[in-house]
C-alpha cells in the first residue's frame, strides 16, 4: 500500500505552483494550526448532517469529535464540514422533496474541496440516502457512521416505539380510549433519548443498508445513539479512512451490482421500510447500475422474513442490538449472499461475518424458525399499477391481502384528513380507501401520506385496519394493509386517475396485483377526459424537482443526476 503523499487528491489543492496554493496553506494556519497538521497528509473531510432542526442527528457534533480522534490517530487530518439536514417529522411538505437537493449539496461539497477521503454523519430517515447518493456520484474513499436509535420508549410498564406505537396510541386518542393527560405522558416519554426512531422505520433500515452494503464497519447500524460504543465506533471508523485513501477503496468499488443484491436481501430480511426500495433504485442509478422493481420481487421471493422487529414483529432496535444485529443477520443469509463482495474494511462478507454470533434466537431467526417464507416488501403490478406498487405484507392484516371491496376515493390529503374524523363517513370494513395526487408531482415530493389514518366511524366500532392505496409513500414505523408507491401517479395521468368512489378495488397479494375492476376501454375513457393539475411550483427548486424528478419505480432522482438513461416523468 503506497503512502506517497504525491498521489494524494488534495496535494493539487496546497502543493501547485500557482498563487492559491500559498493561500490555502496560509489561510489553514490562520486557524491556529501549524504545518506539521495538514502537510502531506490526508485530508478527511467529516460530512456533518447535524441540526438542531433534526432530532435524529442533534447528537452527531459528539460523534465527529470521536471520528476526529481517529483520523488523528491513523495520521490524517480531519476538516469537519456541514451540508443540508433534513429533519423528518418538522419539514413541510416533505423531507423527499428535498433527498435529491442534499445529494447534491454532498456530491458537490466533496467534489469541490481539498478532501482526499470523507467520513459521512447521518441517521434521520433521507440524509442517509442523500448521502450515499452523494458519496456515490462523488466516488472518493467514503465511509458511513449512522447516528443509531434511540433508547426504547417507556410507558406505563411497556416498551413503545416511536412511530409505531406512538400511532397506535393516538387512534386511541382521536376515539376518546386515551385522555389528553395520558396523550401528554405519551408525548413525553416515547422518545427519551438522541437518535432516529427505534423501530425498523426508514432510519433504521437505511442504516442497515449502508452496513449491507459494506460503506461502513460492521455492526454499527444497530447501537443505540446514547451508548458509548457509538463514539469508540466512529472513532474506528476515523482511523479506517485514512487506510482507504492510501488503498484508494472507492464507493464504485463496494457498491458494485452484487452488493446491491446483498442490501434488497437483508431488506427483505429484516421487514425494512418500503421506503428502501425508493432510496435503493436512485442509488443504483447514481452508479450506473440497472436495479428494477423486479430484482426486489426475485430477491422477496427467495428471502425469508428473519428480524422480529416492529412494526413487522415484536421487538425494538436495543433489542436487536443486543442480539447480534445485522452481522448476526448476515451470517445467517450467507447462503442467499455475494460472500465474495468487498467492503470498506477490505475484507469480503463472508470475512466480516465469520465470527457472528446470535444471542437472541427470537429476535433474530434463523432459516428453520423464520417470521415468513418470503421478504418484507411484496411488488404489486395490475392495471393500477402498470410501473409497479409496493405492500408491506409483514405489517398488514393477514386477513385483508386477499381482498376486494368499493373505493372511497379522495383526491386532497388535507381534506382527507377533515373527513376521516367524520362520524357518518360512509365506509365499512370492506372499503377500500384510495387516495390521489400524493406522488412526486401531486403532492409535490412524494410525501408520507399513503399511511391513510383509520376513519373514526371504522375505529370506533374496533375495526383497526382496512385497504388503503396511494401513490404516496409511508413512514417505515407505519403498519397497515397499504398499498404505496403506484406508478405511474395519478398527477401525471397515471390509472389511479382514473378510480372513482363506489368502482371495485381488488388486491391479491397472492398474484401480486392491484386492480380496478373496471374494462381496459372504460379506463381510457375516462384518463382520456383527465386535465393535468396546475404544477405547484414555477420557480426555484421546486420548479427544477417537478421538471426533472422520475417516478417511483427509478428512484425519484433526477434524471440529470443518474448514471444511466431514465426514461421519460410521464406515461409511457
Amino acid at each position: 500500500m503506497s503512502r506517497d503523499p504525491k498521489t494524494l487528491r488534495s496535494r493539487t489543492w496546497f502543493d501547485s505552483l500557482e498563487y492559491y496554493s500559498f493561500a490555502r496553506r496560509a489561510y489553514l494556519r490562520s486557524e491556529g494550526l501549524t504545518r506539521e497538521s495538514f502537510h502531506g497528509k490526508p485530508v478527511i473531510g467529516i460530512c456533518n448532517s447535524w441540526s438542531e432542526l433534526n432530532h435524529c442527528n442533534i447528537h452527531l457534533r459528539t460523534v465527529a469529535e470521536a471520528v476526529k480522534r481517529g483520523v488523528w490517530q491513523a495520521g490524517g487530518f480531519p476538516l469537519e464540514f456541514p451540508t443540508i439536514s433534513l429533519g423528518e417529522v418538522f419539514m413541510k411538505p416533505t423531507t423527499m422533496l428535498f433527498r435529491n437537493l442534499m445529494a447534491m449539496d454532498v456530491e458537490e461539497s466533496i467534489r469541490a474541496n481539498p478532501l482526499d477521503g470523507v467520513v459521512l454523519l447521518c441517521g434521520c430517515d433521507k440524509t442517509t440516502p442523500a448521502q450515499l447518493m452523494g458519496a456515490a456520484s462523488a466516488d472518493i474513499p467514503s465511509i458511513f457512521v449512522t447516528g443509531g436509535p434511540m433508547l426504547s420508549g417507556q410507558y406505563r410498564g411497556k416498551e413503545i416505539g416511536s412511530g409505531t406505537d406512538m400511532r397506535k396510541l393516538f387512534d386511541l386518542y382521536r376515539t376518546g380510549e386515551l385522555s389528553e393527560e395520558g396523550l401528554m405522558e405519551v408525548e413525553a416519554c416515547s422518545a427519551r433519548s438522541n437518535g432516529h426512531c427505534m423501530v425498523m422505520g426508514t432510519a433504521s433500515t437505511m442504516a442497515s443498508i449502508v452496513e449491507a452494503l459494506g460503506m461502513t464497519l460492521p455492526g454499527g447500524a444497530a447501537i443505540p445513539a446514547p451508548d458509548s460504543r457509538r463514539l469508540s465506533f466512529a472513532e474506528q471508523c476515523g482511523r479506517r479512512i485514512v487506510d482507504m485513501v492510501w488503498e484508494d477503496l472507492r464507493p464504485s468499488h463496494v457498491m458494485t451490482r452484487q452488493a446491491l443484491e446483498n442490501a434488497v436481501t437483508v431488506d427483505m430480511a429484516i421487514g425494512g421500510s418500503t421506503n428502501a426500495v425508493v432510496h435503493l433504485l436512485a442509488i443504483a442509478g447514481r452508479l450506473g447500475i440497472e436495479l428494477t422493481l423486479e430484482d426486489f420481487h426475485n430477491i422477496s421471493k427467495r428471502t425469508p422474513f428473519l428480524a422480529n422487529l416492529r412494526p413487522s414483529g415484536a421487538y425494538l432496535m436495543e433489542d436487536f442490538c443486543y442480539a447480534g444485529g445485522i452481522p448476526a443477520v448476515m451470517k445467517q443469509l450467507l447462503p442467499l449472499l455475494h460472500r465474495e463482495s468487498i467492503t470498506v474494511t477490505g475484507k469480503s462478507v463472508a470475512a466480516n461475518v465469520a465470527e457472528s454470533e446470535c444471542f437472541n434466537e427470537d429476535v433474530i431467526r434463523s432459516f428453520s424458525t423464520a417470521l415468513a417464507p418470503e421478504g418484507g416488501t411484496l411488488v404489486l403490478n395490475g392495471n393500477l399499477a402498470p410501473r409497479g406498487a409496493l405492500i408491506k405484507h409483514t405489517a398488514a392484516s393477514p386477513h385483508l391481502l386477499q381482498h376486494r371491496g368499493p373505493a372511497y376515493v379522495f383526491d386532497n390529503y388535507y381534506k382527507m384528513l377533515e373527513e376521516l374524523n367524520r362520524d357518518d363517513l360512509p365506509v365499512d370494513e370492506n372499503t377500500v380507501l384510495v387516495l390521489k395526487n400524493g406522488g412526486p408531482h401531486g403532492a409535490p415530493g412524494f410525501p408520507e401520506w399513503g399511511h391513510i389514518p383509520m376513519p373514526k366511524v371504522l375505529l370506533k366500532l374496533g375495526i383497526k385496519d382496512c385497504v388503503r392505496i396511494s401513490d404516496s409513500r409511508m413512514s417505515g414505523t407505519s403498519f397497515g394493509a397499504v398499498v404505496l408507491h403506484i406508478t405511474p401517479e395519478s398527477a401525471i395521468g397515471g390509472p389511479l386517475a382514473a378510480v372513482q368512489t363506489g368502482d371495485e378495488i381488488v388486491l391479491d397479494c397472492a398474484a401480486r396485483r392491484i386492480d380496478v375492476n373496471l374494462p381496459q376501454e372504460e379506463i381510457e375513457r375516462r384518463l382520456a377526459a383527465f386535465v393535468r393539475p396546475a404544477p405547484k411550483y414555477n420557480r426555484g427548486y421546486g420548479k427544477m424537482f417537478l421538471d426533472h424528478v422520475t417516478q417511483a419505480d427509478l428512484g425519484c432522482d433526477f434524471d440529470f443526476l443518474r448514471a444511466v438513461p431514465c426514461g421519460t416523468v410521464t406515461p409511457e
